[in-house]
C-alpha cells in the first residue's frame, strides 16, 4: 500500500491511500481538518507527494528498559506494524498514574513474550 505526504497550507501529514468502494482515496481525518483550518465539505487544495521514509516509532524510555529484560518482546515488538505499535504505545501512554503506567509496561512486555500481535 502507498504511502503519502499530504499538504494542505501549512499543514502537512502521513497517510497511507485508502480503497473504498473500487476508488482509491486519500483519508482527512477530523484532527488533521482542524490543524490544517478546514471544515467537513470544503473545496481545499492538495499537494501529494510520495513517502518513502520508513514508519519510525519513538519508544519512551521505560518500555525501553522492560524490554532490555525480555529481548523476545522487543523482537515482537519490533516485528509488528506501525499501527500494532502504535496501539501498544497508546495503551501505555494513556494510563493515568505511574502505578497504572508500571502495570501496563509489565502486561505489554508479558503479552507480546506469549506473542499476542495487538492489546
Amino acid at each position: 500500500m502507498a504511502k503519502l505526504w499530504v499538504a494542505i497550507g501549512d499543514h502537512s501529514y502521513r497517510t497511507p491511500v485508502a480503497r473504498m468502494d473500487g476508488r482509491f482515496r486519500v483519508p482527512l481525518s477530523a484532527e488533521n481538518r482542524s490543524a490544517a483550518g478546514v471544515a467537513a465539505g470544503d473545496a481545499v487544495e492538495v499537494d501529494i507527494s510520495l513517502d518513502a521514509a520508513p514508519r519510525e516509532v519513538g519508544v519512551p524510555a521505560d518500555l525501553v528498559a522492560a524490554f532490555a529484560q525480555a529481548d523476545v518482546a522487543r523482537q515482537r515488538f519490533d516485528d509488528l506494524a506501525v499501527s500494532h505499535r502504535k496501539e501498544w504505545l497508546r495503551y501505555i501512554e494513556e494510563a493515568k498514574t505511574n502505578e497504572t503506567r508500571a502495570r501496563r509496561i509489565d502486561r505489554t512486555v508479558a503479552e507480546l513474550r506469549e506473542g499476542q500481535r495487538a492489546h
